[in-house]
């Protein structure tokens, strides 16, 4: 089996937790938009998809095994190759039944919110569940709470935040899963029993469900029904092995499910000594977390066949004050981790001829037309060779362009808006290129990002989702400003340029 990718594969340590074996039975099913060719020798298949976008060639004794679109583990070959579809995003695992309550202890901090901790626990009855209370300020209400549902209560003297708190919790389990959630999620005993059936896959580490936005009130407003659509702890409803530079690149540890010694023997930041979270981030904790374990070798998975609910805000304020506080977390991610942080990825010629879009001067189309044919050429040349290899090159080659256009658009109304409206008082061509962006943003609103809309909720309309989409790119590229002053690095704020051919899907709106 040979593979020919239109994006660079994460590197893994070798000898690592990625080495381990899928047990036999173990079943992978090739995602839905996965296209197979026959390739040019007989017997042979090229696979044309996953995330980032690539071509996997196979074997005829490969393609052999995987004459459907369900692959069994039964031997060792089988095993490699099943390993190498799910690393690749272009198959996701079948799971079993969800495993015995008495694997799984869940850990909750909180700080007050006794009534909210209430109706976690409700929907955790049936699991072990240790509480951490970060020293609240009013213990009696949260401790009342704890004893009515005969949960462990873990009192800590002083705040040590989200991350410091959960790591108290970690070291109290002895089940070989834990499961993280917070006091304003509603994640029943049943979804994560389900989520824990992934942990079949011996290199899997955490697992984490879609993490959806719940309204209290019967009458929610604009700004709650948006930010319950769009939530930027809700990732999607396409399943993913997580990695940088993946559709999915990082989980909220709003909840989480993983390997209870894996997390213990994490190393921290840079190589130290120090397991679980860093407690050390009162925010970007969770990214840190899961960048650190694919560093170390470990797979993540994110399953949205698994729900849980997050509470939204009730005022305008505390969500944009939220999203500010998610910024400010970009530099020291970036302190960490590099360019694993970077804003965009994207080819220099594919930055050029998205910049030209955005511009929409004469010769843009001619640059987006040479840009796209250079981009067709190399594709072309990176695939193996099958009959539909130069139609194949054509669509990666503009959705590269695309891609390009979108990040772009991001970069100017999210990330670098300070910079976009400076420039744009001055000049004629950086206006030109913001209003480009707000119509690019738009579109992708009302076509690309609309699967997260929410039947069960009012919709916030084409206004509250435009004035939305404008707050929340206000409030989060101000937090990430804030973050590079604080820490006196830029770092936070830079692109990447690639030298792959097309441009890697990012998630322009995520954290």
């Amino acid at each position: 089996m040979r593979a020919s990718r239109t994006q660079p594969e994460p590197v893994r340590p070798t000898g690592g937790p990625g080495s381990r074996p899928l047990p036999g039975g173990f079943r992978v099913r090739l995602r839905d938009d996965v296209a197979r060719y026959p390739g040019a020798t007989p017997g042979e298949s090229i696979l044309i998809g996953g995330s980032p976008a690539r071509s996997i060639k196979l074997s005829a004794r490969a393609a052999a095994m995987l004459e459907g679109p369900v692959l069994g583990v039964t031997d060792s070959a089988s095993g490699v190759l099943a390993r190498r579809l799910l690393d690749a995003n272009v198959a996701d695992p079948e799971l079993g039944d969800g495993v015995d309550p008495a694997e799984v202890t869940v850990v909750v901090p909180v700080r007050d919110r006794a009534e909210q901790l209430d109706r976690c626990l409700t929907a955790l009855a049936g699991l072990r569940v240790v509480v951490v209370d970060d020293a609240s300020r009013e213990p009696d209400a949260v401790h009342a709470v704890v004893r009515r549902h005969r949960a462990q209560i873990v009192a800590l003297p002083t705040n040590l935040g989200p991350a410091g708190a959960r790591n108290a919790g970690l070291r109290q389990v002895t089940t070989p899963l834990v499961a993280f959630v917070d006091s304003d999620v509603t994640a029943d005993a049943a979804a994560l029993r389900g989520l824990a059936a992934h942990f079949a896959d011996p290199a899997l580490a955490v697992v984490g469900p879609l993490v959806r936005g719940s309204i209290a009130s019967l009458r929610p407003r604009w700004f709650e029904r948006y930010d319950a659509a769009a939530s930027s702890l809700a990732l999607g409803r396409r399943a993913c092995s997580v990695a940088v530079g993946a559709a999915v690149g990082w989980l909220p540890s709003a909840c989480l499910v993983a390997r209870t010694a894996v997390l213990r023997d994490l190393g921290g930041p840079q190589g130290g000594a120090g397991g679980g979270f860093d407690a050390s981030m009162r925010v970007g904790e969770d990214v840190d977390l899961v960048w650190r374990l694919l560093e170390a070798g470990w797979r993540v998975r994110y399953d949205p066949t698994f729900e849980v609910r997050h509470d939204v805000r009730d005022s305008l304020r505390s969500i944009l004050g939220r999203k500010v506080l998610y910024g400010t977390g970009s530099a020291p991610l970036a302190a960490r981790h590099g360019d694993a942080v970077a804003v965009a990825r994207l080819t220099p010629l594919m930055a050029a001829a998205g910049a030209g879009v955005l511009l929409r001067r004469p010769w843009s189309l001619a640059l987006s037309v040479a840009a796209t044919w250079w981009a067709r050429r190399s594709v072309r040349r990176a695939l193996p060779p099958f009959d539909d290899q130069s139609a194949v090159a054509t669509r990666l080659a503009l959705r590269g362009l695309g891609w390009s256009v979108r990040q772009e658009s991001a970069l100017l109304l999210r990330h670098w808006w300070p910079a976009a409206v400076l420039a744009g008082a001055v000049s004629g061509s950086a206006r030109r290129m913001l209003l480009s962006a707000c119509v690019v943003d738009a579109v992708v609103a009302h076509t690309l990002d609309r699967p997260l809309d929410r039947p069960d909720l009012p919709p916030a309309g084409l206004l509250g989702t435009l004035v939305g989409r404008r707050l929340d790119d206000l409030a989060y590229g101000t937090g990430v400003w804030l973050g590079a002053a604080r820490s006196g690095s830029t770092r936070a704020l830079r692109a990447t340029l690639v030298r792959s051919a097309t441009a890697s899907p990012t998630r322009p709106r995520g954290q």
